[in-house]
């Protein structure tokens, strides 16, 4: 402070004002530039002139904490670059694992007959209100948007039944792949996202029992085979048997669907917890929490359904008794179909969404530790070990509650979990040696000498226009040794070499990179040999 008015001092005798007048000029000084740096006017700040030193001097202080606080002179405010909580970018070489996944996906649904749609990414609020459970508090809400309240989509399923009730359709058999979104507690290193894909499959339409419940978990089973990520399981119950044990067992009918959340905890929370949840905070009767213990840890086979089937309390209920049968029709048609060898029929399997009325599903990866590297293990495991990669089950008046008649369509359908898959598939690359092309370029063409800019670019032309992926480098006068590094640092396969003896003779001279093997190719042959060199047509 004294240091402070002795400068002052000084500088109003160089200006040849008393100190008393310097301040006031200052004062006035300062107070218009703290105006104008806060967008307020001078008379707002004027009547600080008429204080005390001492509340000059706090106020100011204020004034330089708050200036602190905002940011510099300049404006420019410091932030960190990040992607937003939950989300992630993805590389060239995590692209080209995403795209080989998706490719198989696909394949696989079209193999089946699917076709395909699409829906905005947001919604009406009041389309998802009400759809998914506990769930619902997961939902995106957005801003109001000029009288529309929207939420982003949690899942693809309750667009597409709005879709169907929309456009009065009855039947179809159709996939989706897009993007979803959940104010989840996100967990990277096991797949779960705020932002992630969905990859849908569904059956709507009148049909005998269990037909396209079979194929949907037919379509599970191929994918999870083709995608060669590990063992797995598929578990299979039905939400009607599910219902008619809550009733044997004593369970309230207005505590049903609570229950029944609390079930679908199991895959992750001990069976204790689950009760306690159950006994103390959704107020069930202990012991029928423990009758309930009872039958959740059974699972099996065909032979497992023939012994519910003849248990002395599920047999009293005529909707388990009927879901039962309709069971064991499944289990038949999977043996026909090859795939009973990956299901098991599993009474703790619950999944927590309301719209779900009939078969349900859950494919698990199990552990299989000889995949990671010793070194890795530690860290993998998490990641590659065991979790959910697909789910789904059977929604038969999910479509109703959108038509103004309620006109029920029936539907069933999978979801793979694809960004779980991602994460096993990206660690799997990383703990493999094998590299991976992030382009598809068949052949690179490259000059031995200078000067033949513009015959590589005819050349590339040549090829474009035969359906041939080439590339050229972008230099005048490119380095023979260099566009060849560049060939073997992107796995690009072959190479069309041209020089002025090779334009003298009418001919392109392929280069192997591989095996550098090297053959002189007539000028009108090359398109042919490269095809076939890569097995392209």
């Amino acid at each position: 402070m004294i240091a402070l008015k002795y400068s002052a001092g000084f500088v109003a005798r160089h200006m040849g004002l008393s100190y008393s007048a310097f301040k006031m000029l200052a004062l006035k000084y300062y107070t218009g530039t703290a105006a104008r740096w806060m967008g307020i006017g001078y008379s707002a700040l004027h009547s600080l002139s008429s204080h005390s030193d001492n509340q000059i001097e706090d106020e100011v202080a204020k004034l330089l904490q708050l200036k602190a606080q905002l940011g510099t002179d300049d404006g420019k405010s410091k932030f960190v670059l990040k992607t937003p909580k939950g989300t992630r970018d993805y590389n060239p070489k995590q692209m080209a694992i995403r795209e080989k996944v998706f490719n198989i996906i696909i394949n696989c649904f079209k193999r089946h007959g699917a076709e395909t749609i699409d829906t905005p990414v947001f919604e009406l609020k009041e389309t998802l209100t009400g759809k998914y459970g506990e769930d619902s508090k997961l939902i995106y809400d957005l801003k109001d948007q000029g009288g529309e309240l929207l939420s982003l989509r949690y899942d693809l399923t309750v667009p597409f039944a709005r879709y169907l009730a929309m456009n009065k359709i009855k039947a179809i058999k159709r996939y989706h792949i897009a993007k979803v979104y959940r104010r989840d507690n996100p967990a990277m290193t096991k797949g779960r996202y705020r932002e992630f894909y969905q990859c849908d499959f569904d059956i709507a339409g009148e049909y005998d029992p269990m037909l396209p419940d079979a194929e949907c978990l037919r379509i599970i089973y191929e994918i999870l085979v083709e995608l060669q990520i590990g063992e797995f399981l598929i578990k299979v119950n039905d939400r009607r048997i599910l219902d008619g044990m809550f009733a044997v067992c004593g369970v309230p009918d207005e505590k049903f669907r609570a229950i029944c959340s609390s079930v679908d905890k199991l895959d992750k929370t001990p069976w204790e917890d689950v009760k306690m949840e159950m006994v103390g905070e959704k107020g069930l009767a202990p012991e029928t929490a423990d009758l309930i213990g009872q039958y959740v840890q059974l699972n099996g086979g065909i032979e497992f359904i023939d012994r519910l089937q003849n248990d002395p309390l599920l047999s009293q209920n005529k909707v388990a008794v009927e879901a039962l049968g309709e069971m064991k029709l499944l289990f038949e048609y999977l043996t026909l179909l090859g795939a009973t060898d990956k299901v098991n029929f599993d009474l703790s399997l619950a999944r927590g969404l309301d719209y779900y009325t009939g078969v349900i599903c859950e494919a698990v990866l199990l552990q299989n530790p000889n995949e990671i590297q010793p070194q890795q293990k530690d860290q993998s495991e998490e990641s590659v070990g065991v979790g959910s990669v697909a789910g789904g089950g059977r929604y038969d008046g999910l479509v109703g509650m959108f038509d103004p008649k309620g006109r029920k369509v029936p539907c069933v359908g999978v979801s793979i979990g694809i960004e779980r898959i991602f994460s096993i598939m990206e660690q799997k690359a990383e703990n493999s040696a094998e590299k991976i092309r992030t382009t598809e370029t068949q052949v690179l063409v490259a000059s031995a000498q200078k000067k033949l800019l513009n015959e590589r670019m005819k050349l590339v032309t040549e090829l474009w226009n035969s359906g041939i992926k080439a590339e050229l480098m972008y230099r005048k006068n490119p380095k023979l040794l260099n566009q060849l590094q560049y060939c073997e640092e992107n796995g690009i396969p072959l190479v069309a070499i041209i020089g002025e003896q090779e334009l003298k003779d009418g001919v392109v001279k392929l280069r192997v990179v591989a095996t550098r093997e090297e053959v002189d190719i007539p000028r009108g042959s090359l398109v042919e040999e490269i095809k076939k060199r890569t097995n392209h047509s």
